[in-house]
């Protein structure tokens, strides 16, 4: 069992403080998006074993059954296939995709031959992973995730009455949903450099004029707007009428699948998401754009979004987010009557981060580490059972890693 040393990723949609806070520590006065948890090349944990820090990707490198377990590196190799962060947006990310497993293979062999450096500002795969993901928020949180009804959609355009946008809403009469959605995202993209700023200040003027009238659509149009004014003239705007407009309250979870259109507009959470770095993004952002990659990728399919609620594993106490997908598991930990101990198996790696009050990870016969708020502790299979005690009437701890066999 070890303590975590994590690294802060800085982007400029992240909070000035969010992160800070949940560490205890100074701001630094820059925006900090995420802080990562695990063993992603881009920026590692690392752990120290008597010897000095050391990257926990190379320990996993050097003995992934000692670390991961023989039925854990055996499914998915010498890494650990999950990746936990903490991402506080005071502003929202660039509309985006990620790759099912076919395609991420595909495409990160594809740049492989072709030569293209992996840092590289044009490239699209950084790895060959999916990238299936789920957030779940500690506190308010708005987003944008995959499409909205198409019926929906029609009504809105009809309120909106906006010209330039009829062959996007004629594309959408389309019978055949998956190739209205198509056609529709691809007219937008698409559009002629000299028609994109006239077409999202047109859109930008009646979002704004039906979110001060009560309209049923009056909070998707407010985000539309905000976008709109953050990002002038970018075909993202239009894009992100199709989309669901969500707000999530503490404890709520959404998981997006491969393929599903998203934007985090405001709020933290807790992510958590196959170990992957992979992101095609469709707009709302001055970073590369593959329109054709994107249309291969992007599932265009629409529906209401499933806002999930953990449910108790096994009358112990612990919560569990339901994930359809091998890849993680995400489960929350609260103070129980008496604090008393969860005993959590430990057949797989896992990772506990402390986010409220505090908690005590204790090994037969081992040491006890003590989780403060920010905090958080990597556990290798097939370590003894590890109790863990929280703390306090707020106190949560997230517990993640890989599905039970």
């Amino acid at each position: 069992m070890d303590r975590l040393l994590n690294r802060i990723r800085a982007n400029a949609w992240g909070s000035l403080t969010a992160i800070p806070e949940l560490l205890g520590v100074a701001p630094t006065g820059k925006p900090q998006a995420e802080l990562w948890m695990g063993a992603h090349p881009g920026a590692p944990s690392e752990v120290d074993r008597g010897d000095g820090p050391r990257s926990l990707v190379d320990l996993i490198a050097e003995n992934p059954d000692g670390e991961l377990g023989a039925d854990t590196a055996a499914r998915f190799g010498p890494r650990l296939p999950f990746l936990l962060k903490v991402l506080a947006a005071a502003e929202p990310l660039s509309l985006q995709v990620h790759p099912d497993a076919v395609q991420a293979r595909h495409g990160f062999a594809e740049e492989e031959a072709r030569g293209v450096p992996i840092r590289a500002p044009h490239r699209n795969y950084r790895d060959s992973s999916h990238k299936p993901e789920m957030i779940c928020a500690i506190g308010d949180f708005e987003g944008l995730v995959g499409y909205r009804e198409i019926s929906q959609t029609l009504k809105l355009l009809d309120a909106l009455d906006v010209p330039q946008l009829a062959p996007f809403a004629r594309a959408l009469h389309n019978p055949n949903h998956e190739a209205a959605l198509r056609a529709a995202t691809t007219h937008v993209l698409m559009l002629p450099a000299r028609l994109r700023t006239s077409v999202v200040d047109a859109v930008a003027a009646a979002c704004r004029r039906l979110a001060a009238n009560g309209s049923p659509y009056a909070d998707a149009c407010a985000a539309v707007a905000d976008l709109a004014e953050r990002h002038p003239g970018d075909p993202g705007v239009a894009v992100a009428l199709l989309l669901n407009h969500i707000r999530l309250r503490e404890g709520e979870a959404v998981f997006l699948a491969a393929g599903m259109p998203h934007s985090y507009l405001h709020g933290v959470v807790v992510e958590i998401l196959a170990n992957s770095d992979n992101v095609l993004r469709c707009g709302l952002t001055d970073k590369h754009i593959d329109v054709g990659e994107l249309l291969r990728v992007m599932a265009f399919r629409a529906g209401p979004v499933e806002i999930l609620t953990p449910e108790d594993h096994d009358g112990a106490g612990e919560e569990v987010y339901a994930t359809p997908v091998p890849d993680f598991r995400l489960s929350r930990l609260r103070a129980t009557a008496a604090e008393r101990p969860y005993v959590l198996d430990t057949t797989g790696p896992q990772i506990l981060l402390c986010v409220r009050g505090t908690a005590t990870a204790r090994e037969r016969d081992g040491d006890d580490l003590v989780l403060a708020r920010g905090q958080s502790v990597y556990i290798r299979a097939g370590e003894p059972p590890v109790s863990l005690t929280v703390v306090g009437d707020d106190a949560l701890v997230f517990r993640a890693g890989v599905p039970f066999a």
